[in-house]
């Protein structure tokens, strides 16, 4: 089980590209916009963002962003005992209730909110960069958009997008408290906790940044990197079926027991930060990110109290 940010990204940025590992990104195919490849968007959409900024500025940049990736990953949120807790399954039905009514307001109802946002921040980048270079981070975005919104990669029987609404993550999600039988009245009732708040608001009040913006959104998904496995098991401990919905979608690429990508989609937020960052904002930047890290762990701490005595003995033993 991973417990710590991944340092995939801050050991090699450009290996997550695919760029090493003999990727052919420039053999054009005959398509409706001419001569051009449609394989490998994610790794082609990452190096167009890398040559639409000047090496010296990317090399500035991607040094940023790994020490940063070092020093989240030994945040107190990357070993937060809620994932031990979680992990033993220790909650029960009623407190699994109030986790997923607090979680669902902290972040899944605005996550795909804060991601349009962040594209339509893109504009942000163009007075200094080529015009047109906001596209390449829409594009990479919209890979990210295309799993929450319901979409699945292959072609449907008519040869068009695969997908379907009701596969969006946050209706799955919806599905889950029905499960843990929540009712709408209960969902539309519920008076989150301060701390639920303030972690919504915190991103919330980033949306006109892009910068920010960016760098908060590839921290809440490695929040959903690390609390995911976890969520998926104490759930599963209540007695809610796991093998098909929200928790199959949330995860690492590497998860044998889910169909997730939310550590490519953190890696491909970093890209885009990293396509918009000046030197400039560097220490906004990290403060932003430690000070939203600082906000998660006071928001599971929340959480963690619920368990009584004897839960805790529990986790002790």
């Amino acid at each position: 089980m991973q417990n710590t940010l991944p340092l995939s990204l801050p050991k090699k940025l450009n290996a997550d590209l695919g760029l090493e590992a003999g990727l052919d990104l420039e053999t054009p195919v005959l398509s409706g916009l001419g001569l051009l490849s449609l394989d490998y968007p994610r790794q082609t959409a990452r190096q167009c963002i890398q040559n639409s900024v000047p090496a010296d500025l990317w090399a500035a940049n991607q040094n940023f962003v790994t020490q940063i990736c070092r020093e989240l990953a030994q945040h107190p949120v990357a070993t937060h005992p809620m994932i031990a807790a979680l992990n033993q399954g220790v909650f029960d039905r009623p407190q699994m209730q109030k986790i997923h009514l607090e979680y669902r307001h902290a972040i899944v109802q605005i996550f795909t909110d804060a991601l349009l946002m962040a594209q339509v921040q893109s504009r942000q980048i163009e007075p200094r960069l080529a015009p047109g270079s906001k596209m390449s981070a829409r594009f990479l975005l919209t890979l990210n958009n295309l799993d929450e919104f319901g979409y699945r990669p292959g072609v449907d029987c008519e040869g068009y997008y695969r997908g379907n609404p009701k596969g969006a993550h946050y209706p799955l999600f919806e599905q889950v408290l029905d499960a843990l039988e929540i009712s709408v009245v209960e969902r539309q009732a519920y008076k989150p906790s301060d701390i639920a708040h303030q972690v919504r608001q915190y991103l919330e009040a980033a949306y006109s940044d892009f910068c920010a913006l960016t760098s908060l959104l590839a921290v809440a998904e490695e929040e959903v990197v690390l609390f995911s496995a976890p969520l998926r098991h104490n759930v599963a401990a209540v007695g809610l079926d796991v093998s098909t919905g929200y928790y199959v979608c949330h995860g690492t690429s590497d998860d044998a027991e889910a169909e997730a990508d939310d550590d490519s989609h953190e890696h491909d937020l970093w890209y885009v930060l990293m396509q918009g960052l000046t030197p400039d904002r560097y220490a906004d930047i990290r403060q932003g990110c430690l000070a939203y890290c600082d906000l998660w762990v006071e928001f599971w701490d929340v959480q963690l109290s619920l368990l009584n005595t004897k839960q805790r003995t529990k986790i002790a033993a």
